[in-house]
């Protein structure tokens, strides 16, 4: 029930949330300690995601969540976060957004173990791999082999 409920939600509130100005990232339905979660997380093509633009969201998919009960009664505590500077690099959504940026990419182990961590610019991307810039050379990935891709965050 969990992957349907935040499949049901995906599908019924990226549209609302788009036309707030956002992008609905990601939409998590877990189990925490005070008990079920709803988190929609959001981003900004325009502005990182402040507490006004969670709290906008918040109040005008509360009521449409009411009406549309993705969790058939059950109850659930509903969070509107910015997805994170961190937050991993999986979908076409997400290397869009990081296009011309400075990412992290880990590999799985390669035989010799080379290049197994590559930090550089993501230049291009497509369903079958990624291309990052590093010292002025281009290195093409195959997505299949990245095991953990993000935006390289200094803070």
């Amino acid at each position: 029930m969990q992957g349907k409920t935040a499949t049901i939600v995906e599908e019924n509130l990226s549209k609302v949330i788009e036309e707030l100005g956002y992008d609905l990232y990601e939409v998590e339905f877990v189990k925490k300690q005070n008990g079920m979660n709803l988190t929609l997380f959001i981003t900004s093509p325009d502005h990182p995601i402040t507490l006004k633009d969670c709290e906008l969201v918040h109040r005008t998919v509360d009521p449409i969540l009411d009406e549309l009960d993705p969790t058939n009664g059950a109850g659930y505590y509903l969070n509107v976060s910015s997805v994170g500077l961190d937050k991993p690099i999986k979908s076409d959504k997400d290397f869009k957004r990081c296009l011309n940026t400075e990412i992290v990419v880990k590999q799985f182990a390669t035989k010799d173990n080379v290049n197994k961590e590559i930090i550089g610019t993501l230049k291009s991307f497509d369903e079958v791999q990624i291309v990052v810039e590093v010292n002025n050379a281009s290195i093409t990935i195959l997505r299949q082999n990245i095991a953990v891709c993000k935006p390289n965050v200094k803070i």
